[in-house]
């Protein structure tokens, strides 16, 4: 049996550090990053999944040319929170399946998902969730046969 002295066992664990470090490095430098659209999927799921809800106004639908040559379609909203206003816009380019750009109004109210703590992160639309709406919320109506007849208003009549 050979026994190994007290710097035989220094270079050996060296050399075993090395190799681990080495090995990271190299993990490290060879590893699949996600690409800048996983990065939002994953962000527009988060804000799903725990962002806190709050009624915003939709502002504007535009177009802005990227410097890939794409065409983005880009949502302009604001909310307030806590007395603070934010206004935000969301690139809902690849959002066609849900959101019907044609159909989105300025002016219509929508619900926004942000992120408690960091309320400049939020949300109008996500894959499987909007907060657009259809339309203005309608009223109910009450008939008043006779707008002349005040005896509703008489404590004890009726």
């Amino acid at each position: 049996m050979i026994l190994l002295d007290e710097s035989e066992w220094q270079i050996a664990a060296g050399l075993a550090a090395a190799a681990v470090v080495a090995a990271i490095a190299l993990w490290l430098v060879l590893r699949k990053r996600p690409s800048e659209e996983e990065i939002e999927r994953a962000r527009r799921q988060f804000l799903v999944q725990s962002g806190r809800l709050v009624d915003g106004m939709l502002l504007d639908v535009y177009h802005v040319d990227a410097k890939d040559g794409r065409t983005l379609t880009m949502l302009l909203f604001n909310y307030r929170i806590a007395g603070v206003d934010y206004e935000c816009s969301q690139d809902i380019s690849a959002l066609r399946e849900v959101v019907a750009v044609a159909e989105v109004r300025a002016g219509f109210p929508c619900t926004v998902r942000y992120q408690p703590g960091n309320p400049h992160n939020s949300i109008v639309v996500a894959e499987g969730w909007s907060g657009l709406r259809e339309g203005l919320p309608l009223l109910p109506s009450f008939d008043d046969p006779d707008p002349l007849d005040t005896s509703h208003l008489r404590p004890g009549c009726g």
